[in-house]
């Protein structure tokens, strides 16, 4: 009985652990593809460095090593990387959460900085004689222009705020709403389906915890697997 309780929860973990290392593989590859094509640099100078092709990147090498280690250590019976799976599957919990607490605490701050920061990247691409794609991207995915209003454009206003993108006449019509508050709005709009996600996470983290603890104890009960 405890034999079939040890080759089940081996093989779910394996099942499991391939299946988030796909993902991470897959994660991965969109962040590649968004560094060769849409690095975001323009937008946040400040973080030009932290910028969304970069968290995709880290964040895929990160879900891609944890989900293989825990899958070896389950196919090998390996204590200890069922050992150290754990601990990094609690050492991420843990940034999370404390990530998570920080957003909340300092939510005011964080937002001036962001509008801060991209009023500072908006100068710098109006100084460089053209608007970055990275500013038309943004514009055209949040139905925006600028960082308050059209205005911060002055007299280099790009395609992207004008409605449907076509800035045709002496008068064009622009869109009436600055980025900072659409990005305001759509974080606000999803901020419950962010704080269930980040739940899940939580979840299924913990649950990978406890998989990983429990068959490292009927290992070490039964005397398989490799030795620490």
């Amino acid at each position: 009985m405890a034999q079939g309780c040890l080759k089940c929860l081996k093989y779910t973990m394996c099942a499991v652990n391939l299946l988030c290392f796909l993902c991470g593989t897959a994660v991965l590859g969109f962040g590649v593809y968004m560094m060769m094509y849409f690095r975001m640099s323009s937008l946040i100078p400040t973080l030009a460095n932290l910028n969304v092709a970069n968290m995709l990147l880290i964040s895929g090498i990160i879900i891609s090593c944890v989900s293989f280690l825990g899958f070896l250590g389950a196919l090998k019976e390996n204590r200890c990387l069922l050992l150290m799976f754990f601990l990094m599957l609690f050492i991420l919990m843990l940034v999370e959460l404390a990530a998570a607490c920080l957003l909340l605490l300092y939510e005011k701050q964080i937002g001036e900085w962001v509008e801060n920061d991209l009023t500072s990247g908006l100068e710098k691409s109006k100084n460089s004689g053209n608007s970055s794609a990275d500013w038309d991207l943004v514009q055209d995915i949040f139905d925006c222009c600028g960082v308050t209003d059209v205005s911060d454009w002055g007299d280099m206003v790009p395609a992207s705020c004008c409605v449907n993108s076509t800035c045709n006449g002496e008068n064009p019509t622009y869109k009436p709403k600055g980025c900072v508050e659409k990005m305001r709005v759509w974080f606000e709009e999803n901020f419950l389906t962010t704080g269930i996600s980040v739940i899940i996470l939580c979840i299924i983290e913990v649950l990978g915890m406890c998989f990983a603890m429990t068959l490292f104890c009927h290992i070490s009960r039964s005397g398989l697997g490799y030795k620490l």
